[in-house]
């Protein structure tokens, strides 16, 4: 169980608390806590685990159980079956790749705030009718970038975008200067190497680095 009950989040609320989603990537349990205090200490507490490893659910759980004020989500959800798991391990939010009425619906039953991803104008028409407004633009690089961001702020002008993949320190402005962008998820924020060294001090430092990107009011 968690360490203290708390209410269901909205997406949006998500997206809003900073500037960044770390897009965490965890091959052992035991840097689960450190790695999470690090980035709370350096001002970033929606934590996306990537449901990319056998150990991500465990991971997941640590967190929730052990690291006061860390908000877990899981990210890479790609079922009902990945939305229920992700809750049984302390998941409050998720954030999925691509958006099927499937995932749209485990969610909403489960309490689960959703970032769904997507990557054309018909995938966020379809996430719109099942009323998701705040969507993941993903892979946001390769799908057109900045510049597409802006021409769906026309279409799409009641709808918030978390940009993931390519995004880096030196893009990110690029995208957070735009309005219809609410943040961005990165996964800078927990390097490889530094995980594997426990260098929790460097992971620290680029959380409270990103947590002081500026965002359009």
């Amino acid at each position: 169980m968690a360490l203290t009950p708390t209410p269901m989040l909205t997406a949006l609320q998500v997206m809003q608390d900073a500037p960044v989603i770390p897009v965490i990537v965890l091959t052992d349990v035991a840097h689960a806590v450190p790695m999470a205090r690090a980035l709370l200490a350096g001002g970033i507490r929606m934590l996306e685990i990537t449901l990319r490893t056998p150990q991500a659910l465990a991971c997941m759980e640590a967190i929730a159980n052990e690291v006061e004020g860390a908000v877990v989500g899981a990210g890479t959800v790609r079922s009902a079956a990945d939305a229920a798991a992700a809750v049984k391990a302390g998941a409050r939010f998720a954030v999925s790749p691509g958006y099927t009425p499937a995932v749209g619906q485990a969610c909403q039953d489960l309490g689960l705030a959703l970032l769904p991803g997507v990557a054309t104008g018909s995938e966020i028409m379809m996430a719109q009718e099942e009323g998701y407004n705040e969507l993941k633009f993903f892979p946001a690089m390769q799908a057109g970038g900045p510049s597409m961001l802006k021409a769906w702020s026309g279409p799409f002008f009641d709808v918030k975008f978390c940009p993931t993949g390519g995004v880096t320190p030196q893009n990110a402005n690029d995208f957070l200067s735009l309005p219809n962008v609410a943040c961005v998820g990165g996964s800078w924020l927990v390097p490889a190497d530094a995980l594997a060294q426990g260098d929790w001090a460097r992971i620290e430092a680029l959380a409270r680095e990103a947590s002081q990107i500026q965002r359009k009011p």
